[in-house]
């Protein structure tokens, strides 16, 4: 597998470009979050260089005179990557590592990188190895670029070109036995789907690093894999959960993220398709985050590419522990202090106004969780009915943590 390890963090520099389809405040956004990309892949970022243009340069991505002074502050500072903020193509590549002769990273190859590292199962492994190879295929020239500094010399030009073309099949021959392999596993997963009967099933949908798995653990008494890092979880983890005496299915499923690689798309179709699935979502949303009504964009554009947009849904607010805004006094000569926003105050805001049940809460402190249990309930027990039509009289709602509270008393 195309994997690296990393021990210690790496010195890196962004790059980005504001351009007709993207201001700067925009990108800004989009540079804090590759930051924290860099961060998960194990980097530290030393300084982002910025460059307004109609659009990215077709030759370098940047313009001639920002990559000379990126390769000088690059020398200077014996930095070893340089990290742009969208995908390169492979001339680009290709000319900038020739130019800068440092290693060059995109955003796409970044989360590339970060998949390989958080990939735990078989499953997972092979939808980030057949994603690397998609995304290294039209990319291998520059593997072979030190053939170019032999010009003239007999002989060597056939056997790059070889060389190329044997590595291009070796690759071509894998991603195809990759393929195969994943449609076998697909087979399965569709197989225990169906087996899972006609239980409701649910699957919590969000941004990367809304706390997905802190909420997923908080419910189910699971202990799923949780960090305040980008795609802390890739495999999919499906428990039973039983609120009141009410049994069904949660799933917690990977992050979406802004310029999700076209390659992690298709190679993840079969988490997705828990997504497609499933009976009910669970939209998480991280309200301290200052872009989360971008990040509610981006999931619902995500949900409508794989048709799972109609679905019943509960618009789930998390993270109100860790959001706060500056209160300003009526001088303006006194310093703003920060003020907690209370939950009726919460309930007042346009959030509360959705077309979907919404709920505001704290997944690490289980803030509201009352609420958010009862709501789920709720949903389910909709969804229950119309499948068991005679059997509501079975179910009876009350809290599962109130009833142990009591008996262990």
């Amino acid at each position: 597998m195309l994997e690296k390890k990393q021990h210690n963090y790496e010195r890196a520099v962004l790059v980005g470009v504001v351009t007709q389809q993207q201001d700067e405040e925009k990108l800004i956004e989009y540079m804090d979050e590759l930051e924290f990309l860099a961060f998960t892949a194990g980097a530290t970022i030393d300084r982002r260089f910025i460059q307004k243009l109609t659009q990215p340069d077709s030759k370098t991505f940047v313009g001639s005179g920002k990559v000379q002074e990126i390769k000088e502050y690059v020398k200077e500072n014996e930095i070893g990557t340089i990290i742009f903020d969208d995908e390169l193509s492979p001339s680009q590549l290709k000319n900038l590592e020739k130019e800068v002769e440092v290693k060059i990273l995109d955003r796409t190859n970044l989360i590339l990188d970060i998949f390989a590292q958080r990939a735990q199962t078989s499953y997972a492994r092979t939808q980030v190895e057949l994603a690397q190879y998609q995304y290294l295929l039209p990319r291998l020239s520059k593997m072979w670029s030190h053939l170019d500094k032999q010009k003239g010399g007999i002989g060597m030009r056939g056997p790059g070109e070889t060389e190329i073309e044997t590595d291009r099949r070796i690759i071509r021959d894998r991603i195809s036995l990759l393929k195969d392999k994943l449609k076998i596993i697909d087979k399965q997963m569709a197989t225990q789907r169906n087996n899972r009967g006609k239980v409701v099933r649910v699957a919590l949908v969000g941004y990367t690093n809304v706390g997905k798995s802190t909420l997923m653990n908080a419910i189910s008494k699971s202990d799923v894999f949780a960090e305040n890092k980008l795609f802390a979880t890739l495999d999919t983890t499906v428990r039973k959960v039983v609120i009141g005496n009410l049994p069904f299915l949660l799933t917690d499923t990977v992050g979406f993220i802004r310029k999700l690689p076209t390659q992690l798309v298709e190679s993840f179709k079969s988490t997705l398709d828990e997504v497609r699935e499933a009976d009910l979502l669970i939209h998480v949303v991280d309200i301290s985050h200052e872009s989360f009504e971008d990040h509610i964009e981006s999931v619902n554009q995500i949900l409508m590419e794989i048709n799972a947009h109609q679905k019943p849904m509960i618009m789930v607010f998390n993270k109100i522990d860790d959001f706060s805004y500056e209160q300003k006094e009526e001088d303006d000569l006194t310093p703003g202090s920060n003020k907690n926003i209370s939950l009726e105050e919460w309930k007042r805001t346009w959030m509360a106004k959705s077309k979907f049940p919404t709920v505001f809460i704290s997944a690490l402190t289980k803030e509201n969780f009352p609420e958010m249990k009862r709501m789920v309930y709720d949903e389910v027990m909709k969804i229950h009915i119309s499948r068991f039509p005679y059997n509501d009289f079975l179910f009876e709602y009350f809290d599962n943590d109130e009833e142990e509270s009591e008996n262990n008393e």
